[in-house]
């Protein structure tokens, strides 16, 4: 069990992010959840890898969050699976467009698939869920508390 000073720490790096992120193995999708603005903090994310020249060669990737496992990669076509969503940087741009598209656009509550938007073929869905201001993303994690 984790002292009350890692789980305050963890709680701390949730909020820093901005947004909650869970992978559910039996549903194949990756859950990101957030007010607009950490909607928009997580297509900053995705984007500013997109914008790295750094980031062009194949496999460069990106490990986001208290424990690490969401990764934002570079890949020769768009991809979501249990370990990581991808694409090429032009694709991951496009990405982070429509992330910003149903922050900015989407009522509170509404969840969005995306991959049928940025990664047909994938075998994990990507879902995005706008949630109202006072949204905390540590209170997702029952790990931490």
């Amino acid at each position: 069990m984790p002292s009350a000073e890692t789980n305050e720490a963890t709680r701390g790096e949730w909020r820093d992010l901005g947004f909650f992120y869970d992978r559910d193995d039996a549903s194949k999708s990756w859950r990101i959840a957030g007010t607009v603005h950490g909607l928009r903090k997580f297509a900053r994310l995705v984007r500013d890898h997109a914008l790295n020249s750094k980031n062009d060669s194949l496999s460069e990737h990106e490990h986001f969050g208290p424990y690490m496992y969401l990764e934002i990669g570079t890949w020769s076509h768009p991809e979501i699976t249990s370990h990581w969503i991808a694409g090429a940087l032009r694709d991951l741009s496009t990405l982070a467009s429509l992330i910003e598209s149903i922050a900015d656009r989407s009522p509170v509550g509404e969840r969005v698939s995306l991959r049928h938007l940025f990664a047909p073929e994938s075998p994990y869905d990507l879902i995005d869920e706008v949630q109202d201001e006072a949204f905390d993303p540590a209170r997702e994690d029952p790990q931490c508390w």
